[in-house]
């Protein structure tokens, strides 16, 4: 914005500059010689807003999985003992605000996570596990205290999730390779707090 403001006052002084001469000769002329009408003041140069309400965002985080179970092909013993690990996850977004109400529509992906089983012997069953998501989420602003803004928010969309690289000693597939993938309801609840770095921008945690 600092060269819009070095624009303007340099708009400025060159109006200053062109009254002033036109009132100077207007003193020398005849009396009874028609005298000319001052020179418009030409309007300032305008200056985008580029807090119009409209973001974009970027998101990295860490994601730890949670199963409730996992199932064989029929006639073969079900996993016991499922375990799955953790995974950094990542995405973009785009969204709007509008006073204390936020709206974004989000994409982010959770990179592989490692699952274990037990049908014979321990963590005799393996497989990788990622997923896809895409989410309309809407937060509120609770308010703002020296830069610091907590908010509250949920969402609802679609995550396809991607199962890789299994493989069991006791059930098929037996070798590793193959993947298979589905498209699941996906919602998130979200908490956090962010913080004004710039007029144009805000870190959060959440």
């Amino acid at each position: 914005m600092s060269w819009l403001k070095g624009l303007a006052a340099a708009v400025g002084f060159a109006t200053q500059v062109t009254v002033a001469v036109t009132t100077a000769m207007a003193a020398d002329m005849p009396r009874g010689y028609p005298r000319s009408e001052p020179l418009p003041i030409p309007e300032p140069p305008r200056s985008f807003d580029l807090n119009s309400g409209w973001y974009v965002r970027g998101d990295l985080g860490y994601g730890w999985g949670r199963l409730n179970g996992a199932q064989s092909a029929t006639g073969f013993a079900d996993p016991s003992s499922n375990s799955i690990g953790s995974a950094p996850t990542g995405g973009l977004g785009v969204g709007i605000k509008r006073n204390w109400l936020r709206t974004d529509l989000t994409a982010d992906y959770l990179s592989d996570m490692k699952y274990k089983g037990t049908v014979a012997a321990p963590d005799d069953v393996t497989a990788k596990m990622s997923a896809w998501s895409v989410l309309l989420n809407g937060y509120l602003d609770l308010g703002s205290w020296y830069r610091v803004s907590p908010y509250i928010g949920a969402g609802v969309g679609t995550a396809r999730v991607k199962v890789s690289d299994f493989q069991s000693a006791a059930s098929p597939p037996f070798v590793s390779g193959g993947s298979s993938a589905q498209w699941n309801f996906a919602w998130a609840a979200m908490a956090g707090v962010g913080y004004t770095i710039s007029p144009n921008m805000v870190a959060d945690i959440g």
